[in-house]
């Protein structure tokens, strides 16, 4: 039987070959049945119902930083649990029905990210230009095949392949070191590595002074080393937050054990969202 994996579709997407590359280092293509969702949202739903084995979506961007809708989906919806990880760079094509001159695109199609990423080069060329959001990059292209052709999208060479178009300039992104991380999800806490990262969410009693301090003490005074700290709002109080936090090392590590079980009795919840191998 093969593995499902849902994605951000539709195909194309850069979700999409972050999971081919997983496909390509570690798995027989054979094995894996790719599920395209219309949302992030939507991948992880399958992942909980049960209608795929696994899921992967965007988490974290170089540039933009974290991808709240992932982030809060896993915080307040849903009891997937992040299984693997993977980052990939990101390149970003300017695409076309035909190769025409950039002077004469009039508007551009793209997920609002990857507008946001190539901003330089669509003030300098483009900044006449309608910019429209899409859900995904490869939504985006698929989307050209029925516009005129002064209408552009920003994607991937993988997509203009796939839906027969023209890459009209090849890695318009601002900055070449951006790359975005992914996560892999499941159902289960993975297996201890000796390379691992646990992802837990916060939630506090009450907002009072010292309440950061209060969790991130527990983790110093143990020696944990902590690779990221957001707070996003808890969907309640305006004033109300959660905090995200990454940690170096796995759950079933003794010191962070026992860190996670004095913080359970002086928060009001931790939520874990996994404890798995770390990309590098």
């Amino acid at each position: 039987m093969k593995l499902k994996i849902a994605y951000l579709g539709p195909q194309g997407t850069f979700t999409e070959e972050a999971l081919d590359k997983y496909i390509g280092d570690i798995k027989s293509k054979d094995e894996i049945e790719k599920i395209p969702c219309a949302t992030m949202q939507e991948v992880i739903k399958s992942v909980d119902r049960g209608d795929a084995v696994e899921g992967i979506v965007p988490i974290e961007n170089s540039l933009e930083g974290s991808v709240n809708t992932t982030l809060d989906f896993l915080t307040f919806e849903s009891e997937a649990k992040i299984i693997r990880e993977i980052t990939i760079p990101i390149r970003h094509s300017l695409i076309g029905k035909e190769k025409l001159a950039v002077s004469k695109i009039k508007k551009i199609i793209s997920h609002p990210h990857a507008t946001a990423q190539c901003k330089n080069f669509i003030s300098t060329y483009l900044k006449s230009a309608e910019i429209i959001a899409a859900n995904s990059t490869a939504e985006a292209i698929k989307m050209l095949q029925e516009t005129d052709n002064s209408i552009a999208a920003i994607g991937t060479e993988m997509a203009a392949k796939l839906y027969g178009l023209e890459v009209i300039e090849k890695d318009i992104e601002d900055n070449k070191e951006n790359k975005t991380r992914f996560v892999f999800l499941g159902s289960s806490i993975q297996p201890k590595t000796g390379k691992d990262k646990t992802s837990i969410v916060c939630f506090l009693k009450e907002d009072r002074p010292g309440s950061l301090f209060t969790i991130l003490k527990e983790f110093a005074e143990r020696n944990i080393n902590l690779t990221r700290l957001e707070s996003r709002p808890a969907k309640k109080n305006l004033g109300d937050y959660v905090f995200l936090i990454d940690i170096d090392g796995h759950l079933h590590d003794k010191e962070i054990f026992e860190a996670l079980e004095v913080l359970r009795k002086t928060v009001y919840l931790v939520k874990i969202l996994g404890s798995y191998p770390r990309w590098n």
